[in-house]
């Protein structure tokens, strides 16, 4: 039977459910301005996406750490192998599924890359990058998470293949590639900031090898935690670096303080590292030796993240049409190329967190069950799923 670490298992589990709130309100909230829009939110809308921030990189972060976990059992050319593998496999399904769930057009006139394309690639660049020691891919992760927002400073190409490159690599926000009439592919995640976390996770992956002290990796995760929090408030009271939106005075305390924490996610800006990673890591800490009921239910959908991911947006779409006709409105789309969307269709606020408590409920006995399917057998596939 294959052991688990039952910290890695629970926060990632948490991460899964809380993105499963950001994509309910994707899928089914009124259409409009952007929740993070300081003109437009309200505070509960605001932290309804906030919250949801710490998802992809704690996802990505967590997929280095895994990574540095199955290069336990395996030689160093097996692991680069198996995440050349793995990293096609991820890209693969964003080109070919999450496209799908996020268009819903069969002949894939736009292609979606998002967080699994990113992670893929990631695992792709620390395949490449196995035969150096740690502490280069220590170093490159530093120059990466804070070098890139020196990006800002420079005019970089936006038209052409260069241009095409940059974005998907570089400073994808949003950016839309044509291809030929009709097709195009839309980037929402870029490679090598993202590739960042997760090689920061593989960094940090050293401290859950056989054998390490589990007292000394508490604090190292805890005084890991408690800096990055730290210079997140002191450069972004700075305003000056880390991020290309500064903060500023709003209407009210409220909103100030909203602007404040509205730092860039597309492309994930150094302040949003810190702003994400650093209470991941502490949460990482303090659930190293939690047994209770909650973190054994996060747990369940901790050992099964691509099945959950897949199967969860899929059932959203589910709600999403069923609602859209029982609404009686016509299956239109209202043009918008990322999140298919039904003309005039959107649920209130309560109900997105109603509906988003019974998906997350709806998948506890699946994935519970093929989480204990996993631990007991071996087939190669399901390294993959």
């Amino acid at each position: 039977m294959k052991e688990r670490i039952n910290s890695i298992d629970i926060v990632r589990g948490l991460i899964m459910i809380i993105m499963t709130l950001d994509h309910s309100r994707d899928f089914l909230h009124y259409p409009g301005a952007s929740p993070l829009d300081m003109q437009t939110t309200t505070v509960i809308l605001f932290f309804t996406r906030w919250v949801t921030h710490i998802c992809a990189p704690g996802f990505v972060f967590l997929s280095g750490v895994s990574a540095y976990l199955a290069g336990q059992r395996r030689t160093k050319k097996e692991l680069s192998i198996f995440l050349f593998k793995r990293g096609a496999w991820l890209i693969f399904s964003d080109i070919l599924i999450i496209s799908l769930l996020f268009s819903f057009d069969l002949q894939y006139h736009m292609l979606i890359l998002e967080v699994l394309w990113a992670t893929g690639f990631g695992m792709i660049i620390l395949g490449l990058l196995l035969r150096a020691p740690r502490q280069v891919i220590a170093t490159v992760t530093v120059i990466i998470l804070f070098g890139h927002n020196a990006l800002d400073y420079f005019q970089l190409p936006a038209t052409g293949v260069t241009g095409a490159l940059t974005k998907m690599f570089l400073s994808a926000r949003g950016a839309f590639i044509p291809l030929s009439a009709g097709r195009a592919i839309v980037v929402l995640y870029s490679v090598i900031p993202w590739s960042g976390a997760l090689l920061l996770g593989y960094t940090f992956g050293a401290l859950y090898k056989n054998g390490y002290d589990a007292d000394k990796r508490q604090r190292i995760l805890r005084l890991s935690g408690v800096s990055a929090v730290i210079l997140f408030m002191v450069l972004r009271l700075i305003n000056h670096y880390g991020d290309p939106s500064p903060w500023g005075m709003q209407r009210n305390i409220m909103h100030t303080i909203l602007s404040f924490l509205n730092v860039t996610k597309q492309s994930p800006s150094l302040l949003f590292f810190l702003m994400t990673l650093g209470p991941l890591m502490l949460l990482l800490s303090f659930t190293e030796k939690t047994v209770n009921s909650f973190a054994g239910f996060c747990r369940v959908y901790g050992n099964t993240p691509y099945i959950y991911f897949i199967i969860h947006l899929s059932l959203l779409r589910i709600f999403n049409i069923v609602l859209a006709l029982m609404s009686g409105l016509p299956m239109k789309s209202d043009g918008s190329p990322i999140v298919w969307q039904v003309q005039g269709f959107g649920r209130p606020l309560w109900e997105v967190y109603l509906i988003w408590i019974v998906v997350v409920l709806m998948l506890y006995y699946p994935c519970r069950w093929y989480g204990h399917y996993k631990r007991i057998h071996s087939q190669w596939w399901l390294s993959y799923i």
